[in-house]
């Protein structure tokens, strides 16, 4: 029973059985853990919406590109964390490994630190750059002040459990998103529900919970004797491991930027849709709300591609580590597969009962209820075959980016968002005209997504089965 439980709570070489049975049991693990940590959000908009309204509903869902776009400060460290210690597992090189995992800890304070310093005085100008209506403004503005106040339990959180994850280990970070998930359930009840704190009690709640996430991970790694080794000599940044996690980790925080920046654009065409309401006037919340809520599902159909993503680097950087460049190309041919046929069956279900699960998050009392349901069951229609697309991205920008190759993963994102997806969804929405909504033809925003995203695919997966990943292998950087 002990062997048993240490072998799931513990560090796990991904160097070792059938490729397949190794990424499954690290990522499955991982995939219940993100589902757990979407609650955070998805109970917020839940409660949100069927507590207060849709104007509170729109609130939050217009602040959370903001939120995302300053986050990517930590997911720059973030990301290239988890890969180092994956490949320095992988090599057995333990002082390295603690070495790293010291300097990642620093980094983290000083990314959370500059968020909360610049985000908090930025938060309104930002608000009014996307257009965000009146009507909502002070909810927003409210919401991102309480999320870059807190963002330390966010960021704390996200590097720790990534440093635990690059062992092997996806179970306790696991354990810790559900225990803390259902932490934060309870309190954005009691705050919003019971105590009437509105939108700032949604905000409070998230942060409180992510917080107390960030702690017991914290704990975890302290407790980690045999594996790493912590002390004030380690913990100070060192040159050589800035500059490792920076080689990993800024590419994929530039995508991230990117991704985040082109999401903020989109929320402000989204602001800009006015649709009919009941009375045959002119609204611009249902539409930003029925936006919020598909986000939602959107955001939880995504996670088994990215959670397999996830395993597939862990996977590719302990064998890269290794030296077993073989191994790393069946385990590509694997999470391929894998990937495909989860992203159809969620295609079919989203298509099929979509509308069911848009219905959560709406007051059925609210007199707009049918419209917002109908105009996310429209955007749903189109957005599925994101799913598909997505497949193509994930199996092989996971492989590289355990390989340490982010570059051109990052350079793909460029292209396919900024010179591409923003201008067509612009014109698209501008100027495609629509009998349905003013302010554009709303279908430009999302068709231009499918559009972006199947080009995106075709080239990860192009650019991975040209084999010109193996010149740019980091691991050959480092002198073992």
């Amino acid at each position: 029973m002990t062997a048993r439980l240490k072998s799931l709570f513990g560090a796990q070489d991904m160097t070792v059985g059938n490729p397949l049975a190794v990424m499954l049991k690290y990522s499955i693990p991982l995939l219940i853990g993100n589902i757990a940590q979407l609650l955070y959000n998805t109970v917020n908009a839940v409660i949100v919406g069927n507590l207060i309204g849709r104007n509170a509903l729109a609130a939050v869902g217009a602040g959370t590109p903001v939120t995302n776009l300053f986050f990517t400060f930590y997911m720059t460290v973030g990301t290239g964390i988890p890969l180092v210690v994956a490949q320095y597992y992988g090599a057995k090189d333990m002082e390295r490994l603690s070495s790293s995992i010291g300097t990642s800890i620093i980094l983290a304070f000083i990314s959370t630190f500059s968020i909360t310093l610049i985000g908090i005085p930025a938060s309104g100008a930002l608000l009014r750059a996307i257009s965000v209506d009146e009507s909502i403004f002070a909810w927003s503005h409210t919401y991102l002040m309480i999320m870059f106040g807190g963002a330390v339990g966010l960021g704390f959180y996200n590097v720790l459990s990534g440093i635990i994850r690059g062992l092997g280990d996806s179970v306790f970070p696991l354990i810790v998103l559900v225990i803390t998930s259902l932490l934060n359930i309870v309190l954005v009840y009691f705050f919003v529900g019971v105590l009437g704190f509105g939108v700032a009690g949604a905000a409070t709640a998230t942060v409180t919970a992510q917080t107390v996430s960030a702690v017991i991970c914290l704990i975890k790694i302290l407790r980690m004797r045999g594996i790493i080794t912590l002390n004030r000599g380690m913990l100070r940044p060192r040159a050589e491991m800035i500059k490792n996690i920076l080689r990993i980790g800024l590419p994929s925080g530039i995508q991230q930027v990117i991704l985040n920046t082109s999401e903020t654009f989109i929320m402000s065409l989204i602001n800009s849709v006015a649709v009919l309401d009941s009375t045959g006037n002119a609204s611009y919340t249902i539409f930003i709300a029925a936006a919020t809520t598909f986000t939602q599902l959107n955001a939880m159909a995504q996670l088994p591609s990215q959670a397999f993503s996830f395993g597939a680097s862990t996977f590719a950087g302990q064998n890269i580590g290794a030296g077993n460049e073989d191994r790393v190309k069946r385990g590509f041919l694997y999470i391929c597969m894998t990937s495909f046929a989860v992203s159809l069956i969620i295609f079919t279900v989203v298509y099929i009962w979509g509308g069911s699960v848009i219905r959560m998050f709406i007051d059925m009392g609210d007199p707009e209820a049918e419209k917002i349901i109908y105009w996310g069951v429209r955007i749903q229609r189109i957005m599925v075959w994101c799913f598909i697309c997505n497949a193509l991205i994930q199996a092989p920008s996971g492989i590289l980016r355990g390989l340490g190759n982010t570059m051109p993963v990052m350079w793909i994102t460029f292209i396919c968002t900024v010179i591409l997806r923003m201008p067509m969804a612009y014109l698209w929405v501008r100027f495609g005209g629509s009998a349905a909504s003013d302010g554009g033809n709303f279908s430009g925003i999302y068709w231009s997504m499918v559009i972006c995203t199947f080009i995106a695919g075709a080239m990860s997966m192009s650019y991975y089965l040209s084999g010109r990943w193996k010149r740019r292998l980091v691991v050959r950087l480092d002198a073992k």
